[in-house]
């Protein structure tokens, strides 16, 4: 270690780094989630804003921040060829800052976790076991263009709405809930799929068989486009067979509103993915909502 690198281990981050190293704007689609996954149980939040309020925050700042500090503390080699201006690579996470930030906010993650009951305190734990299989050595999941975004897509879709439902229903969600979580988190897989393009060059030189690497852009774009599609068309089936057509209507009008934004992205893959996540990805976690309602519902009924 040499004389620059033991005082930079020394110098302390700046707040505005550390906050930068949590990505805030990653936090929205756990956060989004988690109330979908609350609002889907069917119970009335009156007397339990303390939980709610309580698992937002652990499913965006705290188990999606710390997640985003694991991923750039194991990824600071490719980011200093991807985006060298972010808070490790730059030095404005000197040392092992980035490490022990990570780690405490995985101590702060399962603290908080456990006051959420039960089934709640177990998906923090899968959901911390999962941030830190996606990024880290050896297992570093992020490798593969198929587990990796499966795995961020079940960690940023599926654990938090199941999480959100069970905190509510204060135990283990309808066989409905669980379904509809686990279709929304694979459909996420394509989410996770686009949000590669942005690392194209970085996982290239650097082994990481992402999507965007091995099939090339455009086949890339096509898997990620079905990948979206078709989950979500199950769950319009499912609605319908449940019998809720009004919100099976309204999920079938954002999909359809997706498909053209689709079109639009398979003209340039690459130069488009950020404008679909804008546009295509904004309707996806619609009718998120749309369906969570529609579970709520079916719950009054049944």
């Amino acid at each position: 270690m040499t004389v620059t690198d033991i005082h930079h281990s020394r110098r302390l981050p700046a707040p505005s780094a550390m906050l930068e190293l949590i990505k805030p704007i990653t936090w929205f689609p756990p956060m989004w989630a988690f109330l979908c996954g609350a609002i889907s149980s069917g119970v009335s939040p009156s007397g339990r804003w303390i939980e709610i309020v309580l698992g937002v925050a652990l499913a965006g700042p705290i188990v999606c921040g710390m997640s985003q500090a694991a991923n750039d503390w194991c990824d600071r080699h490719v980011d200093a060829i991807n985006e060298p201006n972010r808070p490790i690579p730059s030095g404005r996470i000197p040392g092992s800052w980035g490490f022990w930030i990570a780690v405490a906010m995985t101590v702060l993650s399962l603290f908080v976790g456990s006051f959420l009951g039960t089934w709640g305190f177990i998906a923090t734990i899968i959901g911390v076991i999962c941030a830190w299989a996606y990024s880290a050595e050896p297992i570093r999941l992020k490798r593969s263009g198929w587990w990796g975004p499966g795995l961020v897509g079940l960690c940023y879709e599926g654990l938090p709405w199941f999480t959100g439902a069970a905190v509510l229903a204060a135990g283990l969600p309808t066989t409905e809930v669980i379904i509809v979580a686990i279709l929304y988190a694979l459909g996420a897989h394509g989410i996770m799929t686009l949000n590669d393009f942005k690392a194209l060059e970085g996982d290239r030189e650097t082994g990481v068989k992402s999507l965007p690497v091995t099939l090339g852009p455009e086949r890339a774009a096509y898997v990620a486009c079905i990948g979206m599609a078709i989950p979500q068309a199950i769950v319009i089936g499912l609605l319908w067979f449940w019998g809720m057509p009004i919100y099976a209507l309204a999920v079938t009008g954002l999909l359809i509103g997706q498909i053209f934004a689709m079109r639009v992205l398979l003209r340039d893959p690459k130069g488009r993915a950020p404008w679909y996540n804008a546009v295509g990805v904004t309707m996806f976690v619609s009718g998120m909502m749309v369906a969570a309602f529609a579970l709520r519902s079916l719950g009054a009924v049944g």
